[in-house]
């Protein structure tokens, strides 16, 4: 078994911060790319940011300069701090990682998701 675990979420003024972890555990051999998903109702799925074991990032242009995401390999956490929110930002959260599973002799890549963390940013 393989899950991520976000928290961090919550209410914020705009203009505020927060900070968003996720914290994956289970049967893990290593991580490759960590990232951070948003949903707003009515909306598609898209990337927020994104971080490759190496640590290299990449970020949607809407949240550029405003965000930083960053992972702890040595705790398989991967975090988003979030400044200057703005009432658009508000959505639900969802951590993202490629993760390499061993169980017993079988080795196995997939794709996880976290349950999702409710950002709400009020004007």
């Amino acid at each position: 078994q393989v899950q991520l675990v976000e928290s961090g979420g919550g209410l914020v003024q705009a203009g505020g911060s927060l900070r968003l972890s996720c914290a994956a555990s289970g049967n893990i051999r290593s991580i490759n790319d960590m990232g951070w998903y948003r949903q707003a109702p009515g909306k598609q799925r898209e990337l927020v940011a994104a971080i490759t074991s190496g640590g290299s990032t990449n970020y949607a242009a809407s949240v550029k300069g405003r965000f930083t995401i960053s992972r702890d390999n040595a705790k398989n956490t991967v975090y988003l701090q979030m400044n200057k929110l703005k009432p658009e930002d508000t959505a639900n959260y969802y951590c993202n990682a490629d993760i390499i599973g061993v169980w017993g002799m079988t080795v196995k890549r997939d794709d996880y998701w976290g349950q999702g963390t409710q950002v709400t940013v009020s004007s």
